[in-house]
């Protein structure tokens, strides 16, 4: 649907040739057949360019983390603003936005080009063996598998190609989402199982990578048969790596960091066991402009600067706090989540999210108008002051063992105490937008204001990074070098949890508990489909499955979402927002103007 850039360089190189004549002439002989048949590096050049339709747009691609869990149970827009309300709100109620999936679109059949052509011309590569060659072009196959799973998940039912395009196909035909899962995913996901070897670097898809994804996919296909008849493959699959992970990773290389810390430590990053297949930009890799790449940890970010003690130090960008105002702020249901049957909170809450901060400025001096607008009792006046190191803003979770006296003088503090229920609403799980004043009234008398505090939230740090590549200074244009996790292994023990569900099997509580021990949670004492849809949650919010997730549950729904997260549910339109719209930049290039091809209700 859109030519991939090798062919498109080729085709360049071959019509500029000769300016005198209209002859096709090409006296270098230089076609993507001659260049797979030259060498195993020049074929190796084809697979290589499979890589890019990922690279430019989906995992590491700060665009894609909306793709993927915004729009959720679990997140809305910072301060519950309508900002990127085409991910976060459903469009907010206004009209959808017909070209929000455009570059997902075009990237995704971008990158399927590139790996028909790569599977295309495999048998002409001049590899010593056939299991070199097929060592070499499962990759493609790999990748093949994953734009189509992303495409489906996205769009619904897309048009199958499996080969490079002859001709320009202006009434293309749409196969469904469970034949697509039949016909291609799954058949080249086994291909590249078969395949793809145990070590094949730290950034290539390997035979774990290939068995997790598979795994994923066999699971992902109950959203489409109620049969569910893939799930038993799915469990039998997970097993082959859950087994190899207990019995020490000798055959696949699998891993399970022994505790939660030791995932997201920097130093396990770029080479983490527990990932089955992870990404990283490099400077001059995929472009020039690498500072917009992989900017994850940008997203998650609280207005921390909102507080005139805070501020965002222009170029240090390896100081965690030291920026401010990302995107996702968790809802009230994912921090409810946290908490567990005794009352205590899972472990993961703190060490998944930052909830406290240290002033970062020479010094601060309350002012007149910083105390009205933080309700701040008279034990704080103009004479009070802040310095670098001081705390400087410490949200407090109801069910924190501190709590209660933390919120007796949340308002004497000459720092911010956020109280929980002055940012959330526990009733009805919304963000609170208005503040009733304790200490000082509104000039003019009255006491409700928009809310001071809804700023400052619990913030995921799955992806902070001190390793930064600075473009350029001067412009504020830098990068993210670490590695982003694409999949990992505690998901493919919830992946067998819910496939023994479905399958009728017994153990789904052992897969669970397995990973709530690992994060020294309290083991569950029974399961159900909900109970491991929350435990994904909890360990994979900001992981890129969540909104897959809620479409395989079925949970992806008016009704399910307002009781979870009614800022966002109040938005969502059944049959029509489980799937983002066609991008009518591509249905403007097909016959009668692509309607037959559009989502249903857009």
């Amino acid at each position: 649907m859109r030519k991939n850039i090798l062919p498109a360089l080729l085709l360049s190189l071959l019509t500029g040739i000769s300016a005198c004549s209209l002859e096709e002439v090409n006296p270098s002989g230089f076609t993507i057949e001659s260049v797979a048949a030259s060498s195993v590096d020049g074929y190796r050049n084809l697979v290589n360019n499979c890589y890019f339709g990922m690279e430019r747009q989906l995992y590491g691609y700060n665009q894609w983390m909306m793709f993927c869990e915004a729009g959720t149970d679990i997140w809305t827009y910072q301060k519950n603003g309508v900002s990127w309300s085409q991910f976060f709100k459903y469009n907010a109620g206004a009209a959808s936005n017909l070209t929000v999936g455009n570059g997902v679109w075009n990237s995704c059949y971008d990158g399927i080009g590139s790996c028909n052509t790569a599977i295309r011309y495999a048998a002409i590569a001049p590899f010593t063996t056939e299991e070199e060659r097929n060592k070499v072009v499962a990759e493609a196959y790999f990748l093949r598998a994953m734009y189509y799973y992303n495409l489906v998940e996205q769009f619904g039912g897309v048009t199958l190609t499996t080969v490079p395009a002859a001709t320009v196909d202006l009434h293309p035909v749409r196969t469904s989402a469970l034949d697509t899962y039949k016909q291609l995913i799954i058949p080249d996901l086994e291909f590249a199982v078969k395949w793809l070897p145990v070590d094949n670097g730290t950034t290539k898809p390997s035979k774990k990578a290939a068995l997790g994804f598979l795994a994923r996919a066999c699971l992902q296909t109950v959203e489409y048969d109620e049969t569910r008849a893939m799930a038993s493959k799915a469990l039998e699959t997970a097993k082959l790596l859950i087994d190899d992970c207990e019995s020490g990773g000798s055959k696949y290389n699998t891993y399970l960091y022994p505790t939660f810390d030791d995932v997201f430590l920097e130093t396990n990053n770029y080479t983490n066991k527990e990932s089955l297949w992870s990404h990283r930009f490099v400077v001059g890799g995929v472009s020039n402009n690498a500072w917009n790449m992989n900017m994850n940890n940008e997203l998650f970010y609280c207005v921390v600067t909102d507080f005139g003690a805070m501020q965002q130090v222009g170029t240090d960008y390896t100081t965690w706090g030291h920026r401010s105002g990302g995107q996702f702020m968790p809802s009230a249901y994912l921090l409810g989540l946290f908490v567990q049957p005794d009352g205590s909170l899972d472990p993961r809450y703190h060490k998944s999210f930052q909830t406290s901060w240290t002033v970062n400025k020479p010094t601060y001096s309350w002012t007149d108008a910083a105390l009205k607008i933080f309700d701040r009792s008279n034990d704080i006046s103009t004479g009070t002051t802040l310095n670098t190191g001081d705390p400087g803003i410490a949200f407090i979770h109801p069910n924190d063992p501190d709590y209660s006296a933390r919120v007796a003088t949340k308002l004497s503090q000459p720092y911010l105490v956020v109280d929980y229920a002055d940012v959330y609403d526990a009733g009805t799980k919304s963000v609170k937008m208005q503040y009733n004043r304790v200490n000082r009234p509104l000039d003019g008398g009255g006491t409700t204001t928009t809310n001071p505090f809804f700023s400052f939230y619990p913030s995921l740090t799955k992806h902070n990074s001190s390793n930064y590549y600075v473009n350029n200074p001067n412009n504020n244009r830098y990068g993210n070098l670490n590695a982003t996790f694409i999949m990992r292994m505690s998901e493919v023990y919830l992946i067998a949890a819910e496939a023994e569900l479905y399958a009728g099997g017994g153990n789904a509580l052992q897969y669970i508990n397995r990973i709530r021990t690992r994060a020294g949670a309290v083991p569950l004492g029974s399961v159900n489909i909900q109970a491991i849809l929350d435990e994904r949650a909890r360990e994979l919010c900001g992981e890129y499955v969540r909104f897959y997730d809620l479409k395989r549950t079925k949970k992806l729904n008016k009704a399910y979402l307002l009781s979870t997260n009614p800022d966002v549910g109040q938005y969502f339109i059944d049959n029509q927002h489980e799937v983002r719209p066609i991008p009518s930049a591509f249905l403007n290039t097909l016959q009668e103007g692509g309607s037959y091809y559009q989502n249903p209700n857009y």
